[in-house]
C-alpha cells in the first residue's frame, strides 16, 4: 500500500498509544461496562453543568457518544468495520460554546480510545497559511504534527478559501488537510467552525472537504434568560455577586444589548461583566479611607451597570 501524499510525524503506532485502541477487546459486553471503563458520562455531565442551554448540541454529542460506544461493543464481539468518520463542523455565532464543546469532544474520543492523547489544538487561517511560496506546507504540517493524537479545531475555516485572490495559498493548506483527514483519520479528528452561511458556502466550493465531514452541529444563539444565567455563573466563578436590584438591571442591559450589532453571546456577557468590575473597582478606589468588607469587594452594584453606554439615550 502506498504511503499517503502527506504523512505527518507524530502519528504513533497503536502499540504506543496512550489510550486503548477502539479495536482492542476490553472484555466489555454491555453499554454500562463501556461507560464504566471510559467514564465518558462524567464528561457529558460536565458539559451539561458548564454550558447553559444548547439542548440540540448536547443531544447530538450524546448521539455521537452512543455511536462510539456501540462501535466499541461491535469490535469487542469481532464485528469488524471501518471506524466511524469523526470529522465535524460546528456552525454558529461567536460565543455560543463551540470551542468548549470541542474540548469535551476531544476528552470523549480519548476516553473511548479513538484518539491517543485527547488534546485540542485551536488554530485559524494565520496558523496554517503562509504569505510566500513554500511557506504554507511547513506551517500546515507543523500544526498537524502538534494536533496528531487529538483534535484540530480550525476556527473561521472558510477563510482558508479565497478564490478571488489567485496568489492566495489557502488552497494548498486545504489540500494537505484533505489528505491527512482521509489517510490519518485514525489519529486525528478535525473540527471546522464558523458562521453557518459562510461555512455552507465553503463546503459548496470545496466538495472534497464536505464529503469528509460526518457530523454537522449548529449552535443556536442564547436566549436572554440563558444569557442572564450565564452571567450569574460567570460572576460566581469570579467570586462576585449582584447586589440588590443589580440582577434586574443586568437583564435590562441584555435586552438592550441584544438589539445592537456585533453581539457575541457569552463572549459579550463576559465583556460586560469585566467592564462592570472595572467600574466597581474605580468606585471603591475613590473612597480611599473606607475599610472595605468582603461584601464590598465582591458585590456588583446597580451603579456599576447603569454607567454602561448601552443605557445612554440615543441622540435625537
Amino acid at each position: 500500500m502506498n504511503a499517503p501524499l502527506y504523512s505527518i510525524p507524530g502519528a504513533a503506532p497503536a502499540a504506543a498509544a496512550a489510550a486503548p485502541s477502539p479495536g482492542a477487546d476490553s472484555g466489555a459486553r454491555t453499554v454500562n461496562q463501556v461507560l464504566a471503563e471510559s467514564q465518558i458520562e462524567t464528561v457529558m455531565d460536565e458539559l451539561d453543568r458548564d454550558l447553559v442551554g444548547l439542548t440540540p448540541v448536547k443531544a447530538r454529542i450524546r448521539d455521537i457518544s452512543a455511536l462510539l460506544v456501540i462501535d466499541k461493543l461491535r469490535r469487542n464481539l469481532g464485528l469488524e468495520a471501518q471506524a466511524p468518520s469523526l470529522h465535524m463542523s460546528f456552525t454558529g455565532n461567536p460565543g455560543t460554546g463551540k470551542t468548549t464543546v470541542a474540548m469535551r469532544m476531544a476528552q470523549i474520543l480519548h476516553r473511548l480510545g479513538y484518539v491517543r492523547k485527547g488534546h485540542l489544538v485551536a488554530v485559524t487561517r494565520d496558523d496554517l497559511v503562509g504569505q510566500y511560496i513554500g511557506h504554507t506546507a511547513p506551517k500546515t504540517k507543523e500544526v498537524l504534527k502538534k494536533a496528531m493524537g487529538g483534535v484540530l479545531f480550525i476556527d473561521e475555516a472558510y477563510y482558508l478559501y479565497r478564490p478571488e485572490n489567485e496568489r492566495d495559498y489557502g488552497q494548498e493548506a486545504i489540500e494537505i488537510l484533505l489528505q491527512v483527514m482521509e489517510n490519518q483519520r485514525d489519529d486525528l479528528v478535525v473540527i471546522l467552525a464558523g458562521y453557518k452561511d459562510r461555512m455552507d458556502t465553503f463546503f459548496q466550493s470545496n466538495p472534497g472537504m464536505s464529503s469528509r465531514i460526518a457530523h454537522h452541529l449548529d449552535f443556536p444563539d442564547y436566549a436572554q434568560g440563558e444569557l442572564l444565567q450565564i452571567g450569574e455563573r460567570m460572576l460566581d466563578g469570579m467570586h462576585y455577586r449582584f447586589g440588590p436590584g443589580a440582577q434586574q438591571v443586568f437583564a435590562e442591559y441584555l435586552a438592550l444589548r441584544l438589539q445592537q450589532p456585533h453581539f457575541a453571546n457569552a463572549r459579550s456577557v463576559r465583556n460586560a461583566l469585566d467592564r462592570a468590575r472595572l467600574r466597581q473597582a474605580s468606585r471603591l478606589f475613590a473612597d480611599r479611607d473606607r475599610a472595605l468588607s468582603k461584601d464590598d469587594l465582591s458585590t456588583i452594584e446597580v451603579a456599576d451597570l447603569r454607567a454602561s453606554r448601552v443605557f445612554a439615550a440615543p441622540a435625537a
